[in-house]
């Protein structure tokens, strides 16, 4: 064998060498980045489920509809039917009518999954009912124009959300116009303003994220000053153990 031949051998060898090592190291990175491939698979269906409700037509038309410069609060439910489109084969609601009058405070009493909360949802028109009607001061509620709707009626849900700021700016997020006086009589109203006044710092006291710096009760005291700063024709409370709707003017 030539010199020649023996270099060629030599250099056949470091090549194989180094295609090995490069096939070793693909192998391991494949290995190593194979728990991310579960999580980009779970990601990419995540995704298609967020475009699919991003391209859903919205039968809730918020850009028209009726205004009215006296709405006074009268609800009726005339034989409503609903139930969720996740489960259509599970009625929550089935042939359910009642009448508020404005100025009354009723209460929606029963056992989980009786539908207390989801009258309010409907009330603020997240759904429509699948058969009966709603009817706020004698009209249909889809007749009415959903943003002004929304704009006269105020909610307390379940679990309040509160802001990382102060008492007094998450109490303004009912009206960020209001006045000194107009916050602390809605607090006072919400049962709130005693138990603000004894904090270090009182209105200007930080709630903490999510409101962690205050007591279940205290949290929902302040979102219920919060609601009735907005002046509200009708006022929903949806508590954990009962189920209140307010109407006053």
């Amino acid at each position: 064998m030539t010199v020649i031949e023996l270099k060629a051998y030599g250099k056949a060898g470091t090549v194989a060498e180094e295609v090995f090592i490069c096939i070793s190291i693909g192998f391991l990175t494949t290995v190593q980045a194979s728990p991310y491939f579960q999580a980009l698979y779970e990601a990419r269906v995540a995704a298609f489920g967020i475009w699919k409700i991003v391209d859903e037509i919205n039968n809730v038309d918020s850009d028209k509809g009726l205004t009215k410069d006296d709405l006074i609060g009268e609800i009726h439910f005339s034989n409503v039917y609903f139930s969720y489109p996740s489960r259509p084969d599970a009625p929550i609601l089935n042939n359910l009518s009642f009448n508020i009058k404005s100025g009354q405070t009723v209460a929606l009493v029963g056992s989980s999954g009786s539908g207390k909360s989801t009258c309010i949802q409907l009330l603020q028109r997240f759904y429509d009912s699948q058969l009966g009607s709603i009817l706020i001061d004698g009209k249909q509620i889809n007749e009415y124009n959903l943003k002004w709707l929304r704009k006269h009626i105020g909610v307390v849900n379940q679990e309040p959300i509160l802001f990382h700021t102060t008492i007094r700016e998450n109490i303004l997020l009912g009206s960020d116009s209001a006045t000194n006086e107009e916050i602390y009589e809605a607090a006072k109203m919400a049962n709130a303003h005693d138990f603000i006044m004894t904090l270090p710092n009182k209105y200007e006291t930080l709630v903490g994220e999510r409101g962690a710096a205050l007591s279940g009760g205290q949290k929902q005291r302040i979102a219920i000053a919060r609601a009735l700063l907005r002046d509200p024709k009708i006022l929903l409370l949806d508590e954990g153990k009962l189920f209140f709707v307010v109407f006053y003017q």
